[in-house]
């Protein structure tokens, strides 16, 4: 075997050698972090796990995010989506609606009957594509297939991770 040929089976530059290395260092800098006691203060077991769950969650679409980079609307609208809401977290500008029972009943009954029309197969997958309700049907088709491998290399990435460092 020369050393070409080992070269090119290892390609270092692909998105999955790329997203587990990204993924990697966001994990290593929660576990900083948590050793340094960035904590909220006295939390039980459940709320802890749930927490951190929901930061590796946050870490993975980032990482993949930013491996992809700017080229696709799913991962310009994602990475957009994930800093407006640490914004708001830093800031603590999370504040309650104040509106009422009765009125968000009364707001959700009015969207209903403003929206007769059973959604199509389009809108329910511009739903579930982050950016997708501003794309076109063939572009929203491109940005699902890729989206999709995305997601698939972020699951074997992941799941191979958890096979590595489970006893």
């Amino acid at each position: 075997m020369t050393s070409k040929h080992v070269i090119a089976t290892t390609h270092t530059g692909s998105i999955k050698n790329r997203f587990a290395r990204r993924f990697l260092r966001s994990l290593l800098k929660m576990k900083r972090s948590d050793r340094l006691g960035t904590g909220t203060g006295f939390q039980s077991n459940e709320e802890i796990r749930k927490r951190n769950a929901q930061r590796i969650k946050t870490a993975a679409y980032r990482s993949m995010a930013r491996v992809v980079g700017p080229r696709k609307n799913w991962s310009r609208a994602l990475l957009f989506k994930l800093r407006y809401r640490a914004r708001i977290q830093g800031a603590g500008l999370r504040k309650r609606c104040l509106v009422s029972k009765k009125k968000r009943v009364l707001r959700k009954e009015i969207k209903v009957q403003v929206i007769s029309r059973e959604p199509s197969r389009a809108d329910n997958l511009r739903k579930l594509v982050p950016g997708g309700d501003s794309m076109d049907i063939c572009s929203l088709l491109d940005e699902t297939a890729h989206y999709i491998k995305c997601l698939a290399t972020q699951v074997k990435v992941m799941q191979s991770i958890a096979d590595r460092f489970t006893l």
